[in-house]
């Protein structure tokens, strides 16, 4: 089976808050070490009473500080909230940290909304190009081009690898151009995600850092010991989906047995739409869905993520499909 990665968001459930998401984030990343998963990677969203994970760079120091192994990084950072320098520096104190662990995934999206993108203090009327000149500049940050004045200390001469995150053919097209990983988010926005993988494939040109095309496909996976009990832990991603969608971000909700029925006809084709990529039931109803899913798109790595609301659930889900990457 192909590897396996983490992404987190630091879930933060009813009744809990930020400190006790970090602390669970860190608990997690030390079992998937066990497990053999290949990366841990948190993501960068603001306003979100819910994710604890807003200080991306903070909270993969503090998993990297409490884990020997594991990669870690980000999936993503969203470049247009920050200066490049700024994203050098950080990702290359991280790697000074923690050396040949750190991984740097960046998306064009602000990962919040206009409100909260305008308090980051960044500019909202960048163009179509922005993206791609400040994925470039940074990426020269960390070659440490002869003759420039201005120096990413940390960050200069180091090896940071470089992903293209998306859910569309922009990003296909712009890592395929420069030649790097690209990672899909089809864990929540899997609309064009064939034709992003074949874009990317297609005109993938190699580079210093990739020598051929590197897909990694976002997936759910709600696993447990029963298909109903699964199903029932899958209740609390799916509250929070139709939350957000609302305009009404919560914390993780717990469980509601029988939710799905309470919606009207939108809502459920919505939340059908969002998790096409999941995994949902027992070991061997998880392990089937996963194996289909990596026939179909021939991807190179999976990147699992499980909103569960209980932490031992929520680990138990996470061993249950280590089981099927090593089988």
């Amino acid at each position: 089976m192909i590897p396996f990665s983490i992404l987190d968001l630091a879930p933060i459930a009813e009744g809990s808050d930020a400190g006790r998401a970090l602390r669970n984030a860190l608990d997690l990343a030390r079992h998937a070490e066990g497990w053999k998963y290949r990366r841990f990677w948190m993501a960068e969203h603001h306003s979100m009473p819910g994710i604890a994970s807003a200080a991306t760079a903070v909270g993969l120091a503090y998993v990297g500080a409490g884990t020997s192994t594991i990669r870690i990084g980000a999936g993503g950072i969203m470049l247009p909230n920050h200066a490049p320098l700024t994203i050098a520096e950080q990702f290359g104190t991280l790697e000074s940290l923690f050396p040949g662990r750190v991984d740097l995934g960046l998306g064009r999206a602000p990962g919040t909304d206009q409100a909260a993108a305008y308090a980051l203090r960044r500019n909202l009327a960048s163009d179509e190009n922005q993206f791609p000149r400040d994925v470039a500049e940074l990426i020269d940050y960390f070659r440490g081009s002869e003759g420039r004045r201005v120096r990413a200390i940390p960050g200069e001469g180091l090896n940071v690898p470089v992903w293209i995150l998306g859910s569309s053919l922009f990003g296909a097209q712009l890592a395929a151009m420069l030649g790097l990983p690209y990672a899909f988010a089809s864990h929540f926005a899997p609309g064009q995600m064939i034709d992003a993988i074949r874009v990317y494939r297609e005109r993938f040109q190699p580079s210093g850092q990739l020598d051929r095309p590197y897909v990694m496909l976002g997936f759910n996976a709600f696993a447990a010991d029963t298909d109903e009990e699964a199903h029932l832990l899958a209740t609390s991603l799916m509250q929070a989906f139709v939350n957000l969608r609302t305009g009404h971000p919560t914390k993780l909700p717990p469980p509601q047995p029988g939710y799905e029925e309470t919606l009207p006809p939108q809502a459920r084709a919505m939340l059908d739409q969002v998790l096409f990529c999941s995994a949902i039931g027992s070991p061997a109803t998880v392990d089937a869905a996963i194996r289909a899913f990596v026939a179909r798109t021939g991807a190179d790595e999976l990147m699992i993520t499980s909103q569960i609301y209980d932490h031992q659930a929520r680990l138990r889900s996470f061993e249950i499909v280590a089981d099927s990457m090593s089988g």
